[in-house]
């Protein structure tokens, strides 16, 4: 294949809404050492692009400001010391941003091959979740067969994917959402919706557990739901912290429980991580997960696909709280 001098790619304008993505030309990216040359067919959206559009994702000095954190494509170019992939091979990859381009460079170590039977679309929507979740629920969290876990935000990309892997893997899951038609679709992946318009859901898991609590939470909200996440939580449970939706200063925090509960608060960064910490997690996937991807199971649930040069709409849709599942750009 003859690569393009030129592509196009969405960029940040400047921080703001949705309307501030807008599509413009540069050069094709180069593979650099270690790195596969990708081109993209599809990207995901993701809650971290739209804080990055903001303003308000921790950008540290050399990271990519294009934003997209996961795409889909086929191999066109390798860099140097790259043996385990050749030209023409379809891979999904979580990226260190530039995904919303038509071509991305992306560390060799950071990519999977699609599993049999994803297209490219359901192939984008896997890996910045499937790696969140498997570093934080499985990785911090430390879940396993026969534990409960919380899981917040449950109808989300990230939700959806978390409550799948508790079914594949034996932990009985409980899901936060605020409609009735979000609690239907948790209940329709094998977990215990929770209505928090309706409910508490501290109240909920005490009584589900008969006062046991859950041993892992995934969290997005963050100040807001951190004492009821507590009251929440059983003995050596864990408390995962992945966003902070409802305030990042925590006040008036319930260290007694803390201690009681011998409760660990830890939470992480996907791309703040190191090249070699993401390579760990892509392994794991490979073995743990991949298998199952391959057997038509915990398949991503797709809930809408955009244009690539319509960003703006995705993000939109996303920032909207309506969608179930993972949103997803079509890149031509």
């Amino acid at each position: 294949m003859t690569l393009p001098q030129e592509m196009t790619l969405i960029e940040i304008t400047t921080p703001g809404g949705p309307e501030v993505l807008q599509p413009r030309r540069a050069d094709v990216p180069v593979a650099g050492p270690g790195e596969i040359l990708i081109r993209v067919h599809a990207a995901g959206v993701n809650r971290p692009d739209a804080l990055q559009r903001a303003g308000k994702y921790p950008m540290k000095p050399g990271m990519n400001p294009i934003p997209g954190l996961e795409v889909a494509g086929e191999v066109v170019a390798l860099g140097t010391g790259v043996t385990e992939y050749r030209l023409g091979d379809k891979v999904c990859a979580l990226t260190n941003g530039g995904g919303y381009a038509q071509f991305c460079a992306v560390p060799a170590s950071q990519a999977l091959p699609i599993p049999a039977g994803m297209d490219w679309i359901q192939a984008a929507a896997v890996p910045e979740t499937f790696f969140t979740v498997w570093a934080n629920l499985f990785g911090l969290g430390g879940a396993h067969k026969g534990q409960r876990a919380l899981i917040h935000g449950g109808t989300s990309g990230i939700g959806t994917t978390a409550l799948m892997l508790c079914q594949e893997f034996g932990i009985q899951a409980f899901a936060t959402a605020g409609s009735a038609d979000k609690c239907a679709a948790i209940a329709k992946l094998g977990a215990e919706p929770i209505n928090y318009r309706e409910q508490a859901f501290a109240e909920v898991i005490a009584q589900q557990t008969d006062g046991k609590g859950v041993n892992v939470i995934l969290d997005i909200m963050g100040a807001s739901y951190l004492n009821d996440n507590l009251k929440s939580l059983g003995m050596d449970g864990h408390l995962v912290m992945l966003g902070f939706l409802g305030g990042g200063k925590a006040h008036d925090v319930d260290l007694l429980t803390i201690m009681a509960k011998r409760a660990v608060i830890t939470g992480s960064l996907l791309r703040a991580r190191t090249r070699d910490e993401k390579a760990a997690i892509a392994e794991q996937l490979r073995e743990y997960v991949w298998p199952v991807l391959s057997a038509g199971r915990c398949l991503p649930i797709i809930d809408k696909v955009y244009e690539y040069t319509d960003a703006a709409q995705a993000h939109a849709r996303m920032e909207g709280g309506d969608h179930i599942g993972k949103i997803v750009l079509r890149v031509e």
